[in-house]
């Protein structure tokens, strides 16, 4: 007689047959299927979790590859949607799991479906804006979340439980200001990437099978290259929160996102004005990626098939689409967010 497919995680004490019960029943959804959310998808499919939700409007490419292990070469020359080649992968690890890849944009139009029965939700994102979104769902919901980052060496994590921790914004009342590091423009390693999301898979696994009590909401640090890890108290809740206090969900009605327009011929504009941008730091930032003409007034950078114009202010003119998500996606890659 074969034995289960869990039995190693059922014999783990803190778990049992009860936890592992519970993980059957759960119903999980992961946005972005990047770095982060590929190993987290493995790791909950492998799980054994009820039902994954891959959210993810990008498609897989050759770059990809060294950090984002659910895909092969084969999705890349085919450019397959990352949720649907996700998917195809996790359908061949565990077919118990019912598996919906979402090929969609996070918006807020579209967050209240895309979270729509959910238990949890894993943050594989990387930009502050998607991450403010999910937060104002998550809290607005009353659905326990585990933000997660990672750019060249160094990764962050922490899990948010509405009306018992922290909320993102009492962290972060605002998105970093000016460029920021991307993966992009500075690189990143598999090895933090994997390690961040087995620790927010850690965290999800204990939060599913033994309640959101079970874990303390601690910022988890961790630096691959240096060993550095450190673990910081939890963070107070801001009593004054616009969020998880006041309950403004000013990301999640639209108010906070960066406008967005078309702007003549295949072309969109990003009317992000709130944090100036320091231009020949993002010139040297980005001549790493392909070469870049600036002066005091605009930056301008092609990655083909894209022409990106960045102004002082923050703004940007992203030639070579008119699909806004895109346009969001390239700000967020090359500049930050």
């Amino acid at each position: 007689m074969r034995e289960s497919r869990y039995s190693r995680q059922i014999r783990f004490a803190p778990l049992g047959e009860q936890g592992q019960a519970k993980i059957r029943a759960a119903r999980v959804a992961i946005v972005g299927c990047g770095a982060l959310g590929t190993v987290q998808a493995e790791a909950m499919a492998r799980a054994g979790v009820g039902r994954l939700r891959l959210i993810d409007r990008d498609f897989v490419e050759w770059s990809n590859l060294q950090r984002q292990f659910l895909f092969d070469e084969a999705d890349a020359a085919d450019a397959l949607p990352k949720a649907v080649a996700a998917a195809r992968r996790l359908a061949k690890v565990n077919s118990e799991v019912e598996i919906e890849p979402m090929v969609a944009d996070l918006t807020p139009a579209s967050a209240p479906d895309l979270f729509e029965d959910i238990d949890l939700i894993l943050d594989g994102t990387d930009n502050f804006e998607t991450r403010f979104l999910i937060n104002d769902a998550a809290v607005s919901a009353g659905i326990p979340w585990i933000y997660g980052a990672a750019v060249g060496s160094y990764g962050i994590k922490l899990p948010i439980v509405p009306g018992k921790t922290a909320c993102l914004r009492c962290v972060y009342p605002e998105p970093p200001q000016g460029a920021q590091p991307t993966c992009e423009t500075e690189g990143v390693l598999a090895a933090v990437t994997a390690t961040i999301a087995a620790l927010q898979a850690g965290d999800a696994l204990k939060m599913l099978a033994l309640g959101t009590g079970s874990v303390v909401a601690r910022l988890t640090t961790v630096d691959v290259w240096s060993g550095a890890i450190r673990q910081l108290a939890p963070p107070p809740r801001d009593p004054d929160c616009p969020c998880c206090v006041r309950r403004e969900f000013a990301h999640l009605n639209g108010t906070k996102r960066a406008p967005i327009s078309l702007c003549g011929r295949n072309a969109v504009q990003i009317h992000e004005r709130s944090r100036p941008v320091d231009l020949p730091e993002l010139a040297k930032r980005l001549s790493a990626v392909a070469p870049v003409r600036s002066n005091e007034f605009a930056l301008r950078v092609v990655i083909d098939p894209y022409e990106l114009t960045v102004f002082p202010d923050g703004r940007a003119i992203i030639k070579g689409t008119q699909d806004v998500g895109v346009a969001r996606s390239l700000y967020a890659r090359y500049i930050g967010a």
